[in-house]
């Protein structure tokens, strides 16, 4: 017992160390000139900020946008010397002909960053398999697919990196996220996989795990479960109610994580390190919700977790048919 306390501590000391040594003398970051970044949906959110960033610092940024309306918009915004281009990242056809686009301007490829991605809720009793294999065609194969074809042009030089954003629902799963989280997951033991096989050719993988955020993703929730719960069969909605449902919509917004959801340049700040360092991390948690409550949450035991994520759920009204049973 005190030589397992006595390592714990070392482990802690040596990590609060190194991360101070690595504030105070961080890493150079790498020069931009000649240095193209391939970027999924830069439509908005995420992708669409970052793109403007590394086109201002110099590269030459590859921004793919899912809905062809948005590539003139996004051209605007940015330099003659960034390529915008439309890219459905679940089309075979599409990937394709982005890597011959992106072979004919480079020999190598400096970053790929998975970034296009959709989030929607919903009790798993609701959605269909059709829903589940959607999202998981969108947040997790059709970045395995990018990925793969992409990667001859990224370990043609060493110091090349993927940087995938994920979530803190890929490391703790929450109720009403089903779908999501594990598209999540296995994006994360995607990457911490393709880390470790490709790590001869010089390949940084990073993974980028923020917890709420103040992005169109967030703001669609109740829309998303209404046309979810219209589509839903008679039995399963006479199981759950329409009071049921309702309670659920309106506690999502009342959610004080949601009411404080962060300042999304956090993450942009963690997506330009991961591309711009000579030293990029394994794993970035940008905001206080990551760091501070959704990791610590996924170290406690299963059963206290569960408790922790039940309290948080603030529902007044129980299932329909669950009433029944008791009167």
């Amino acid at each position: 017992m005190v030589t397992a306390s006595i390592a714990i501590a070392v482990a802690i000391i040596v990590y609060v160390g190194y991360r101070l040594y690595q504030h105070l003398f961080p890493p150079p970051d790498v020069s931009p000139n000649g240095k193209y970044v391939l970027i999924s949906g830069c439509d908005t959110g995420f992708g669409h900020a970052l793109a403007i960033e590394l086109d201002k610092q110099g590269f030459h940024v590859l921004a793919g946008v899912y809905n062809p309306d948005n590539e003139e918009h996004v051209t605007q915004q940015l330099s003659p010397r960034a390529t915008v281009f439309c890219l459905d990242i679940t089309q075979d056809d599409e990937i394709e002909a982005a890597y011959q686009m992106v072979k004919s301007k480079t020999s190598s490829l400096h970053a790929l960053v998975n970034n296009a991605g959709i989030g929607k809720g919903g009790l798993i009793d609701w959605t269909s398999v059709d829903f589940m294999r959607k999202m998981m065609e969108v947040n997790f194969f059709g970045h395995v697919k990018m990925t793969k074809k992409f990667l001859p042009l990224l370990i043609s030089r060493r110091g090349s990196r993927v940087v995938s954003i994920c979530s803190a629902a890929g490391f703790l799963a929450g109720p009403g996220m089903s779908a999501y989280s594990a598209s999540k997951f296995a994006l994360e033991a995607f990457s911490d996989c393709l880390r470790r096989e490709m790590y001869a050719w010089g390949l940084h993988v990073s993974i980028i795990e923020p917890g709420y955020m103040r992005t169109p993703i967030i703001e669609g929730h109740e829309h998303h479960c209404r046309e979810l719960w219209a589509e839903v069969d008679s039995e399963t909605k006479s199981r759950w109610g329409d009071e049921f449902f309702n309670s659920f919509v309106e506690s999502v917004p009342k959610n004080p994580l949601i009411l404080n959801a962060e300042n999304p340049a956090k993450v942009i700040k963690s997506l330009r390190h991961a591309v711009t360092n000579t030293v990029p991390r394994i794993r970035y948690r940008p905001g206080w919700q990551a760091k501070l409550l959704f990791f610590p949450l996924s170290m406690l035991p299963a059963w206290l977790a569960d408790w922790c994520l039940k309290k948080s759920v603030k529902i007044s009204v129980s299932p329909a048919s669950l009433l029944e049973q008791r009167d």
